[in-house]
């Protein structure tokens, strides 16, 4: 069997997915913001005890264009939109100090479901770094106040080194942060809403921000799959 062959043979959703959750027939019925969705999503999500349902693809792209894609954490979703973090020294930081325009997806394949939020990314303010920094396991920031991250490393030993300075300075300092440790927020221009389904094919539902709206208003959608 080929490796195509034994791709094409795995399923793409278990059996059983749940509806859609919202009426598509009545657009109007549908949560006024987007944000209002993806929580109901997301406590389907964990009802449905899925693992790591905060994960997420964050994708973004350099001045030069070139597009860059890893898995982070979700933080928080406010009004301001979907809240990540991470070194502004890192990759994803300069992508983003470069071109603040960038796009996370959330795949819940249990569920059959998927959202892809795009929009902008700025920094939430040095308060809110420090604050998501202090929040991280006490490994966590170990680990990140070595930095240095995605630069080329020596051997094993030298960031083992580093990694047990800065875990005994965090036990010594627990309220040390990472200077460039940031918090940005996504603030979307479209956020989608994918379902699966065991026999109905597929449904998009498309939330665009609306700019000429005062306050900001949501207009929404139905994609074809």
């Amino acid at each position: 069997m080929t490796f195509r062959d034994r791709l094409r043979a795995l399923p793409s959703f278990p059996p059983g997915l749940p509806p859609f959750g919202v009426d598509l027939d009545d657009l109007d019925s549908a949560p006024r913001t987007p944000q209002e969705l993806f929580t109901a999503w997301f406590d389907d999500a964990l009802a449905a005890a899925l693992l790591a349902p905060h994960a997420t693809t964050l994708a973004t792209a350099g001045p030069d264009g070139a597009v860059h894609a890893r898995t982070v954490v979700l933080k928080d979703v406010t009004d301001t939109g979907w809240w990540f973090a991470g070194h502004a020294t890192s990759p994803k930081g300069r992508d983003l100090a470069a071109n603040p325009h960038a796009a996370l997806v959330f795949l819940w394949r249990e569920l059959g479901r998927q959202v892809r939020v795009a929009g902008t990314a700025t920094s939430g303010g040095p308060e809110a770094s420090a604050a998501d920094f202090r929040a991280r396991p006490e490994g966590s920031r170990a680990a990140g106040l070595v930095d240095h991250q995605s630069e080329p490393l020596g051997s094993r030993e030298e960031y083992w080194s580093a990694f047990a300075a800065e875990l005994d300075r965090t036990r010594r300092d627990p309220d040390a942060v990472a200077p460039a440790w940031t918090a940005w927020t996504l603030d979307p221009v479209e956020v989608e809403f994918w379902q699966a389904s065991d026999d109905r094919g597929q449904a998009r539902l498309r939330y665009r921000k609306d700019p000429s709206t005062t306050p900001t208003a949501w207009t929404k959608e139905l994609l074809w799959p």
